[in-house]
């Protein structure tokens, strides 16, 4: 992340195509971990909430980068980490209960509109550009869409952890 986060912020030549690259690897790298825990039954507690944390530290420092460019608007940032924090914090009372939240795999779907959108942005509509498609308004519409339902579709999972 420190690497991702001195190439977003700095004023380098290329330097949001290179940070582009970090985050996208960052985030398959991400993927293919769990991808791998679970297809080799290694699946862990620890790693059932690691896991949902590292896709939002990454995500979270993305967004901020951003913000701070005024390359995305900073509502869309606060409806993005408004969602992350109370999943988060839902996690946290249903780990007071004993019981472990795993991401969803509508979350998942949430998590890929996130990367793509901010791909999107960090490469300035590259190649849509070129075409004047809107791609990274259009994923950026996609990714708060999954944000919200996937925020909604946990609470409502785990609504009976809020009926004692």
């Amino acid at each position: 992340m420190p690497v991702f986060l001195f190439f977003i912020t700095e004023s380098i030549p290329y330097g949001s195509f290179i940070a582009a690259g970090i985050f996208i690897i960052a985030a398959a790298t991400d993927g293919l971990d769990g991808y791998v825990a679970r297809k080799q039954n290694q699946v862990t507690t620890l790693g059932k909430l690691l896991d949902p944390l590292a896709d939002k530290l990454l995500v979270m420092a993305a967004l901020v980068s951003l913000v701070g460019q005024a390359a995305l608007p900073a509502w869309i940032a606060i409806v993005i980490l408004a969602r992350e924090f109370a999943v988060t914090g839902l996690r946290a009372v249903a780990a007071a209960e004993g019981r472990i939240i795993a991401a969803s795999k509508f979350a998942k779907v949430k998590t890929v509109t996130q990367i793509v959108a901010i791909v999107a942005i960090m490469v300035n509509n590259f190649p849509f550009s070129l075409i004047s498609f809107p791609f990274k308004d259009v994923a950026l519409g996609v990714a708060v869409a999954f944000t919200i339902l996937s925020g909604l579709d946990y609470f409502r999972g785990a609504g009976d952890l809020f009926a004692k």
